[in-house]
């Protein structure tokens, strides 16, 4: 039969039926969607810690136990980022977030039905392999869906001010389901968060002009190999801080676990710096703003989740404080962190970032410094008293300074930026539980290692802000000679 011989039907078409949203719908839908998965996302990593007394009694394990219930989530989700904006870019930023969710709240169901150590840390690589599918997505969403850079700054602005609220809550809110339900109940908690992300995430389709904003237009390449060395080199770092002491910093099986993560290190970057299609462009740490915002990103993070983990161990092990207890007690640390994300755009529209980011971490040191005052039997109105300086200060940092990165590169990159940015964001996570926790490992001295701990993050804080400084700089006098 001829094709033109063929009676035309007259249905209604499926866009007149279904509207196409307009920009803004499509704008608020996107950012409904990426918000949820960062609230999850950070929730979980802060929510955490106040079960760790629970966890310990219920799974009879040490610090060590502990530091891996932490770290099989962050170090996953920090080795497998790269990966997960590759997927985004692939096969579509939505496609890849709505899988990262799904895999998050399953895994979140078994740490909610674990019965012993290993399963609990399984269930959490599960989680970190979802959340290192999500997060890089989310914000590859943003960057599609907002095209005006001031638009787009207040919107990664109010993502992160998300995360912040998570973060804040978090301690408080794990204190009283623990309280109410038990440990178990701070990762069942996550189920109906993943379930409205996964609605959330059903809704956001093309713009009125029926273009897509969830694939980049450049299809980019899995990276196996480099992918394979990444997980190496930083997973056997972790583990060789975390088991350096149990095993002796001088045994056989520690110093085979520096030789290889060193080894495979090298191998990474030699891997990528051969590559058409790298899991990892050096050639975006070539603009200092990027490799500063990323190093700011990273120490931030670091010393945050060290302190988070270290004043857990403290005020539920040294001051035997219950979780609900010790939940209350981080509240003047983690309610400033709300406070921060959301002041962080009225700054950077005012003076730019430049400022901001090393007054941040200058008032971070002096934060850190503070917490030298606190013992075992001092007050805790001594100990609470530098948390608001450190809880507004890491409010401040992780907007500003993702919002630096990302204008740094175009659309088509933003992928692999959001991947870098967070990957970095954990990395310094897993780095801080494992180096923090280290110093923690003797008992009855406690004290000396959480001083010995503030004084590391205070050391790192200040050489970040005078990295950030030289870079800012740097860029200024080039800006000025390119305007010449």
């Amino acid at each position: 039969m001829r094709h033109d011989s063929v009676p035309t039907l007259d249905f209604p078409s499926r866009c007149e039926k279904f509207p196409v949203p307009d920009t803004r719908t499509l704008q608020r839908r996107v950012l409904a969607a990426t918000s949820i998965s960062y609230i999850v996302v950070i929730l979980d990593t802060s929510i955490v810690n106040v079960a760790l007394g629970s966890i310990a009694d219920a799974l009879a394990t040490n610090t060590a136990g502990l530091q891996w219930v932490v770290n099989a989530y962050t170090l996953t989700f920090a080795s497998l980022l790269l990966t997960g904006g590759t997927l985004g870019d692939r096969f579509g930023a939505k496609n890849v977030y709505f899988a990262g969710i799904a895999v998050f709240t399953l895994a979140s169901a078994l740490c909610g039905v674990a019965t012993n150590l290993a399963a609990l840390t399984g269930a959490r690589v599960l989680q970190g392999i979802g959340a290192s599918m999500l997060v890089p997505c989310s914000l590859m969403l943003i960057n599609r869906a907002y095209a005006d850079p001031g638009e787009r700054g207040r919107a990664i602005g109010l993502w992160a001010a998300c995360g912040g609220a998570a973060m804040a809550g978090g301690p408080l809110i794990g204190g009283i389901l623990i309280h109410a339900f038990g440990w178990r109940s701070i990762f069942l908690a996550n189920l109906p968060i993943g379930l409205i992300g996964l609605w959330l995430t059903s809704r956001v389709e093309r713009n009125e002009r029926g273009e897509r904003v969830d694939r980049a237009p450049v299809t980019r390449h899995l990276d196996p190999a480099g992918q394979v060395t990444a997980i190496l080199a930083l997973g056997m770092l972790i583990a060789v801080l975390i088991e350096g002491h149990p095993l002796g910093w001088g045994s056989p099986w520690t110093v085979s676990g520096i030789a290889l993560s060193v080894l495979a290190a090298g191998s990474f970057f030699a891997i990528e710096s051969r590559r058409s299609q790298p899991m990892l462009p050096l050639s975006l740490f070539s603009n200092p703003i990027f490799s500063s915002a990323a190093f700011v990103s990273m120490v931030s993070a670091m010393t945050f989740y060290g302190l988070i983990f270290t004043l857990s161990l403290y005020f539920q092990q040294v001051r035997a404080y219950s979780p609900l207890l010790t939940g209350l007690a981080f509240l003047p640390l983690t309610a400033l962190v709300t406070a921060g994300s959301m002041s962080a755009a009225r700054f950077v529209r005012t003076v730019g970032p430049r400022w901001p980011i090393c007054v941040a971490l200058d008032i971070y040191t002096t934060g850190f410094l503070g917490l030298l005052m606190s013992t075992d039997t001092s007050p805790y109105w001594l100990i609470a008293l530098p948390m608001p300086a450190i809880g507004f200060s890491a409010g401040l940092i992780t907007p500003m300074a993702t919002r630096s990165l990302m204008d740094t590169v175009d659309k088509n990159r933003a992928g692999i930026a959001a991947g870098v940015l967070n990957s970095a964001r954990q990395t310094g996570a897993a780095l801080g539980v494992a180096v923090f926790g280290a110093m923690l490992t003797t008992p009855d001295r406690f004290e000396h290692g959480m001083h010995t701990a503030m004084l590391l993050a205070a050391a790192v804080s200040l050489t970040a802000a005078l990295v950030w400084w030289l870079a800012s700089k740097a860029m200024t006098r080039q800006r000025i000679s390119q305007a010449g």
